[in-house]
């Protein structure tokens, strides 16, 4: 019997220094010390670049260590993206040269050439045995679900597969699902009577004494000591030590290989053509909050019951439903698209690799989905993405240094989102602008492109499944602090019951938009909305505006301005009568200038008089809003980003962050009331439930009294200022 097992170690592009200090501390230095004491061990390890570019400047100790052992045979080291990117959602040049990025890393660092590849989320499709081939890759690794999913059992995955496309051959070993819930969490003895039942089990039925049986576990690398309470579990109370100490007293039956000599040495165990899955968990996050609850509920009902022979039948969804399920995510993916096709257009040179470079790290996957961990509701993620993307078109755009060859704007009327209508994309030296026509004509993305920042970087409030039982547990009284033990007293881990908070009444904060958080989004409010209904998105909209599409067109100007117009004939209701009301507003923007105007006219089309409140929303993505560092100012007095509070009689206001040295100055014509709150978003993490900062809401409003046939107008100016330039 073999054990083959490989340990997946990523932290994402733009994460914290301090996080990566304490990965390095509880989880990858712990690991390679322990296979130092115990050189028979032999597995794979896989370093992420992000990771890697880390240890290089802060830890340039720890990658020669691992290189001594490689070169003593005992690690095997494995390649895969660069940047951790979901390798289906991009082209196959980016595909192919983040792949040869990661290999020339491990050839220079290590002196070997990779031959496994380390698929992020064991995010599979068909199409892929063809990419990987034609990246030099012999073997990777999925979940043993994929398998399961075309009728495979745990006793048929002791070993690998080959699989291909358009004749191109690649191997894939299947991780094990009991050994992935029993390393590190189950006893030690427990974790081996499992691997003497496979033995067993795989010496009766083989009827071949060339069968090679492999038990293969790959999985991440951080719940060998990150997680919470592993580092005491796995390392202080020493159960990585125990286990490897069991295995080694297994030798005259238990032996481990890296899965590269597995692939190289034994014969397969057939041919497969697996569908498009990921693990089991994803598939179910990838659902509709619902859905997916129902689905886990289903799932531990029959576990419960023993029935597993139904429960490995049961699927969720594929990774690419969460551009579906967070908006955010495929405004993300579309960027990156429409960035990847800028820069492959360059042409080739220092430029062009910088650009590959940054667009490459625009692709790191974690902010592209969202499960256990924090994903897509890291600001910090998010906005490192964005940051890398706005780098690669600047660069994609002649814009060196901040300052472009020569000052452009322009406008592109196009299907940027892919759902079927055109948008615009409004273009310029100093910022870009995507406008998503069929959501209110609504602004969804401003790149300030000296600054790197992705101005909406914002979250929108939503139901999670996660969300029931954060709610149940409350009601009972059952949520407890982060630091306790599990009542068994067994370790945790992110399949525990055990619901975490990491403040109490987060219950509270669960509000939920019935729309999408961008900006110029148009309101008609009712007279009985407040600012706590608005904030708590349970107040009266009186128009149809605010999810429902506008015409978008190309204004033809005096060269070198460009515009564009959206408008809307919709409809306002007053009681029971609804009033037809056109909106028409003018983005206006021109090279070498970091002002926007948004010009509004407002018609009455119908016979019967307006008595309402228009109001202008937007939204902001401020890093740090909930700290002193960032401020909103009206009429002179400063005020916390994250405070729900509202201004009467104000002209302008300037949003500053200290952090990035951003400054957004706005002004409308006529006087208005501002409301504000912060957007806070209840998600789950590896630590418990946590109410993170995802942005700031503003709403801008007017009292508008129209007759019949009269028409209303008024102009918001946005300056876009970096500071300290």
């Amino acid at each position: 019997m073999h054990l083959s097992l490989a340990l997946h170690n990523h932290q994402p592009a733009g994460n914290f220094g301090w996080v990566m200090q304490e990965a390095y501390d509880r989880a990858y230095l712990p690991m390679v010390a322990c296979l130092e004491r115990h050189p028979t061990i032999h597995l794979a390890l896989h370093y992420t670049g992000p990771l890697r570019d880390w240890l290089q400047d802060f830890q340039p100790d720890f990658i020669p260590r691992v290189k001594g052992l490689v070169d003593r045979g005992q690690i095997e080291i494995m390649t895969g993206t660069y940047y951790e990117a979901v390798l289906v959602s991009l082209v196959d040049a980016d595909k192919l040269g983040q792949i040869q990025k990661l290999t020339d890393a491990v050839k220079k660092d290590f002196g070997i050439e990779p031959t496994g590849l380390w698929l992020a989320e064991r995010i599979w499709e068909p199409h892929l045995p063809a990419t990987l081939a034609d990246a030099g890759i012999h073997y990777t690794i999925v979940d043993d679900t994929h398998f399961k999913a075309v009728g495979y059992r745990d006793e048929d995955l002791l070993g690998y597969y080959v699989t291909e496309d358009v004749g191109k051959l690649v191997k894939v070993f299947g991780t094990s699902m009991p050994l992935r819930y029993s390393i590190p969490w189950r006893p030690v003895e427990a974790t081996i009577d499992w691997l003497r039942e496979q033995a067993e089990r795989s010496a009766t039925s083989a009827g071949d004494s060339e069968r090679r049986a492999v038990a293969v576990m790959g999985d991440d690398g951080e719940k060998f000591g990150l997680w919470p309470g592993t580092y005491e579990h796995v390392w202080e109370k020493g159960w990585m030590d125990r286990f490897f100490d069991a295995v080694e007293a297994s030798a005259d039956w238990l032996e481990t290989i890296p899965p590269g000599q597995a692939a190289r040495e034994f014969a397969g165990l057939g041919r497969v053509y697996l569908p498009a899955t990921s693990y089991d968990e994803m598939g179910e996050w990838a659902m509709p909050p619902d859905e997916a609850f129902q689905l886990h509920a289903l799932r531990a009902q029959l576990t419960t019951e023993g029935r597993e022979d139904i429960a490995h039948y049961m699927r969720g969804g594929l990774w690419r439903n969460f551009m579906v399920k967070y908006v955010e995510v495929n405004q993300l993916q579309k960027k990156a698209a429409w960035v990847s096709r800028k820069v492959h257009a360059m042409r080739d040179g220092t430029l062009k690799q910088q650009a590959l470079d940054s667009l490459w790290a625009g692709q790191c996957n974690c902010a592209y989905w969202h499960g256990v961990f924090g994903g897509v509701y890291l600001f910090h993620i998010r906005e490192a993405d964005y940051r890398h993307l706005i780098t690669a078109e600047n660069l994609a755009d002649g814009i060196i240094d901040n300052t472009p060859a020569k000052p452009f704007a322009r406008v592109a009327i196009i299907d940027f989102d892919l759902d079927a209508v055109d948008d615009a994309v409004i273009s310029t030296d100093q910022q870009c602008l995507v406008i998503d026509a069929d959501q209110g004509g609504s602004l969804v993305e401003w790149d300030f492109r000296a600054a790197g920042y992705n101005l909406l970087n914002v979250m929108t409030r939503r139901r999670e499944a996660y969300h029931k039982t954060l709610v149940d547990a409350a009601a009972q009284g059952l949520v407890v602090t982060p630091g306790s033990e599990a009542q068994d007293g067994s370790p945790e881990n992110i399949h525990s019951n055990v619901v975490r908070a990491r403040e109490p009444n987060l219950d509270e904060k669960l509000i939920f938009d019935w729309y999408r958080k961008a900006s110029l989004i148009d309101h008609f409010l009712g007279k009985g909305a407040t600012l706590d209904s608005y904030y708590r998105a349970n107040y009266e909209e009186l128009g149809d505006y605010v999810d429902q599409p506008y015409t978008v067109s190309a204004e033809k100007r005096t060269k070198p301005d460009v515009e564009i117009v959206l408008s809307r004939l919709g409809k306002v209701w007053q009681g029971a009568t609804q009033i037809p009301i056109l909106i028409e507003k003018r983005l206006m923007a021109r090279p070498d200038s970091r002002v926007l105007t948004a010009a509004y006219t407002i018609s009455n089309k119908g016979s019967k008089a307006l008595d309402a409140r228009f109001g202008v929303e937007t939204n902001w993505g401020f890093a740090g809003g909930n700290e002193a560092h960032t401020t909103v100012e009206i009429e002179s007095v400063k005020y916390r980003l994250n405070e729900i509070a509202e201004n009467e009689g104000a002209a302008g206001m300037a949003l500053t962050s200290g952090l990035w040295g951003i400054r957004v100055d706005m002004r409308w014509v006529q006087m208005a009331n501002v409301w504000r709150f912060p957007l806070e978003t209840v998600s789950a993490s590896e630590g418990g439930f946590e109410s993170n900062y995802q942005g700031t809401t503003i709403l801008i409003w007017w009292p508008v009294q129209l007759k019949a046939g009269e028409s209303w107008s008024t102009s918001l100016r946005f300056e876009l200022i970096l500071l300290n330039s």
